[in-house]
């Protein structure tokens, strides 16, 4: 038996968003946002897409979105690329889908608490190993906290790294369905007491997509990987290119000014050879040197 991906945006939203999620959202909901405790006893999932109400507002497309106990909203979205600015865009969605409760001419007091869980496949707080953080808005100096109208919750996979024999909680045991479901052949038998893990897994499991599900999962599958390549390469291109750069730098003030001649079969050595010419610049005391120790790696 093979399972989908939950971090895909079909596999998410097929695991916590289909008619058979409610109660695998509602475990899944009370384990990251209330400590595992049975805060949230009901819920409604709604139509994560919003179209702005408000001229000049962007859409926003969430994964999950659920109205939950206490009249407050809950938005999820699984986020595999750390794309420009996406903490900015948490900030956003957040805000948006908290101003935009008010029909017009309601007053102030019509707004509910907003609550914005994002989980990432990479990391967000370099300062702090914590793969669950929670923020509200506080007071500097005093830490006084202001009214949790709006709340950040983050959960970062890749700071969780537990194997399956250490998972002890409710909260750990959904971190790990979600980073290793796709790893796993059956239902752990560490999760059987768990009916709506169970439930989970059986929601995720392949044998149970139609053809139609199979091919829309591959695709969107493939599409991850392609951008995960290209960002992957760009990040690559783009340190080589600040690598050139810089030795062309240090080049113009051991030896003088570089030819435009010399510029390009530098800009064609390998990321290998790069770190060899930086390694060797140092012996250099003119650009005959240059010359011929790029002469010595092209015969």
């Amino acid at each position: 038996m093979t399972f989908i991906n939950p971090k895909t945006e079909f596999g998410f939203k097929k695991i916590f968003a289909s008619p058979r999620s409610k109660e695998v959202l509602i475990s899944f909901l009370n384990a990251m946002l209330y400590n595992a405790q049975p805060t949230i006893q009901d819920l409604e999932i709604i139509d994560p897409y919003a179209a702005p109400s408000i001229t000049g507002l962007k859409d926003t497309y969430l994964d999950v979105k659920a109205k939950i106990t206490g009249n407050k909203t809950v938005i999820i979205e699984m986020q595999v690329i750390n794309v420009e600015a996406f903490t900015k865009r948490v900030i956003y969605n957040a805000a948006k889908t908290y101003a935009t409760q008010l029909k017009p001419r309601e007053g102030y007091s019509k707004l509910n608490p907003v609550i914005a869980l994002t989980i990432t496949d990479f990391v967000l707080f370099e300062n702090t190993e914590k793969f669950l953080t929670h923020f509200v808005f506080k007071e500097v100096e005093e830490n006084i906290e202001y009214y949790r109208e709006i709340e950040l919750f983050f959960v970062e996979l890749p700071k969780f790294n537990k194997e399956l024999e250490q998972v002890e909680n409710l909260i750990q045991s959904w971190v790990y369905f979600i980073k290793n479901a796709t790893k796993l052949d059956e239902l752990p038998e560490k999760f059987a007491s768990i009916p709506e893990i169970n439930t989970a897994f059986s929601i995720a499991s392949k044998t149970n997509l139609s053809v139609d599900e199979l091919a829309e999962l591959e695709k969107r599958e493939m599409f991850f990987e392609d951008q995960r390549g290209a960002i992957t390469k760009s990040r690559k291109e783009g340190i080589i290119e600040g690598q050139i750069a810089l030795i062309l730098r240090q080049i113009a003030r051991r030896t003088g000014e570089v030819s435009p001649e010399i510029q390009t079969r530098i800009q064609q050595l390998s990321p290998e050879q790069l770190d060899d010419l930086g390694e060797n610049l140092l012996d250099f005391s003119s650009q005959e040197d240059l010359i011929a120790w790029l002469e010595s790696i092209s015969g």
